[in-house]
């Protein structure tokens, strides 16, 4: 495949083998067989590798499919208003409020504006951009639509928590405690140890759409991905 033909087709089910072995690209199974092809990036120690999702690089048929999935797995929470996490949680956080029927969403934000307060910021990290140092902000105006409201916190992707965390600390400062917190894809196991961390509950509040583990190179080059259990 083409780096550009990724994230642009959610092929029937059964169109690529399950077997559990890929080269340059991974098969992600949605829970009704469909499939999503992503690229696999191969982590620093060579051996080990993560399928990929750019979510605001996606077809929008591809973007359309996923919020309407994880829409219909957050809707029986009786979210009253989503927000979204910076920068590619946004692309998917408006499309699924617009799933769900509101007429609005929260983006939460790295750009501070001039009427934006400090205390209303937390640290930002995330594992695509390991290297920048960011803040996470909203914006004081936001704080009355989700103020007593039943909120779901949306990323595009949840891998090592950090990015999920900081939006969490954000929100309880603020003293909202979402009441889900939604994903298109679920990248390996990492996220559970973070979440713990963070608070108990919130592991049980996770929803995705697809998950994806860690894959390992075998002794013929390829790439495997653990069996299932």
């Amino acid at each position: 495949m083409a780096p550009h033909d990724f994230w642009q087709v959610i092929h029937p089910p059964g169109t690529f083998p399950d077997d559990r072995e890929f080269t340059s690209f991974y098969i992600a199974a949605l829970e009704d067989g469909r499939q999503l092809c992503l690229p696999i990036r191969v982590l620093a120690d060579g051996e080990h590798a993560l399928a990929s999702l750019i979510v605001n690089q996606a077809s929008f048929a591809v973007l359309d499919a996923l919020a309407e999935d994880l829409a219909e797995k957050i809707r029986p929470m009786r979210i009253d208003v989503v927000a979204g996490l910076p920068t590619l949680g946004l692309t998917l956080a408006a499309a699924v409020a617009q799933k769900l029927g509101h007429a609005r969403y929260v983006p939460l934000g790295t750009s501070r504006k001039f009427w934006y307060r400090d205390e209303l910021s937390v640290a930002l990290s995330s594992i695509t951009t390991p290297t920048q140092e960011k803040r996470l902000y909203i914006d004081p105006r936001m704080l009355p639509l989700l103020s007593g409201r039943r909120v779901g916190l949306i990323d595009d992707v949840i891998s090592s928590g950090a990015s999920i965390v900081s939006g969490l600390n954000l929100l309880t400062a603020c003293g909202i405690e979402p009441v889900v917190i939604g994903a298109a894809m679920l990248q390996s196991e990492r996220w559970r140890e973070s979440l713990a961390a963070a608070g108990p509950q919130w592991i049980t509040r996770i929803v995705g759409v697809f998950a994806t583990p860690i894959l390992k190179r075998n002794d013929g080059g390829r790439w495997q991905a653990p069996a299932r259990p």
